[in-house]
C-alpha cells in the first residue's frame, strides 16, 4: 500500500465528550482497528490498566523518550506529558491496519505534518454546561481540574476547523453511527492504484 494511502484517522476534543465511547464503538465494529494508546505521567483512574487505556510511566522515563526522539508527537497538558510512540504506528500502518490516535490539538497538528492525508474528527458536547455535567459526573477529578479541563475545552473549541469532520455527541446512537459512517468511507480512499492496475489485463 502506498505511504499516501495509508488509513489514518484522528480523534480530537474535550476531555468528557466522549471520545472513549466513540473508539468502543470503532473497537467493536472494525476488525483492522489499531488504537494508538499514548504513553502519559499522569496517575492512572480507577479501573485503569498500563498498556490498555495508556501506557504510565514517571516524567524522567518520558523526558528520555523525548530526547531520544522515541515519540511521533508529544505535548504537557494539566502539568502531565502525554506521547504517542513511532515505532509501534508504523508497524500497525506497514501491517495494513486502520490506526486511530486520539490526541490533543497540538497532537493533532504534529500527527499531520508526519502524516498529512490522516483524517480527523473533533467531537465534543453542544454546549460548555453538558460537558461540565459529564465531567462532574465521571467524579474522577477535583473541582479544580475540572475548571481547568473546561478552560482548556475553549481554547479547543477555536480550533475545530482545522479538522475534516466534527461530532456534536448529544445523542451518542447518532454519533456511533456518524463515526462508522466516516470511518467506512476510509476503505474506499484508501486504495493503492498501481495495485488495481495490475488485475486489469492488457486489451
Amino acid at each position: 500500500m502506498l505511504k499516501n494511502r495509508q488509513k489514518i484517522l484522528i480523534l480530537s476534543g474535550p476531555s468528557g465528550s466522549g471520545k472513549s465511547t466513540l473508539y468502543a464503538t470503532l473497537k467493536e465494529h472494525i476488525p483492522d482497528l489499531y488504537f494508538s494508546i499514548s504513553t502519559t505521567t499522569r496517575q492512572p483512574r480507577k479501573g485503569e490498566q498500563h498498556g490498555r487505556e495508556y501506557y504510565f510511566c514517571n516524567q524522567q522515563e518520558f523526558e528520555d523518550g523525548i530526547k531520544k526522539n522515541l515519540f511521533l508527537e508529544w505535548a504537557k497538558v494539566h502539568n502531565n506529558y502525554y506521547g504517542t510512540s513511532k515505532d509501534l504506528v508504523e508497524k500497525a500502518l506497514k501491517s495494513g491496519k486502520l490506526v486511530l490516535f486520539d490526541v490533543d490539538i497540538q497532537g493533532h497538528k504534529n500527527i499531520k505534518l508526519h502524516y498529512p492525508n490522516a483524517k480527523s474528527i473533533f467531537i465534543t458536547t453542544p454546549n460548555d454546561a453538558i460537558l461540565q455535567e459529564r465531567l462532574n459526573a465521571r467524579a474522577s477529578d477535583t473541582k479544580e481540574i475540572i475548571d481547568a479541563r473546561l478552560k482548556h475545552a475553549y481554547e479547543e473549541m477555536r480550533h475545530i476547523d482545522e479538522f475534516d469532520y466534527l461530532i456534536i455527541n448529544h445523542h451518542i446512537q447518532n454519533s456511533k453511527e456518524q463515526i462508522l459512517s466516516i470511518v467506512k468511507s476510509l476503505e474506499c480512499a484508501a486504495f493503492d492504484p498501481e495495485e488495481i492496475f495490475k488485475s486489469w489485463k492488457t486489451l
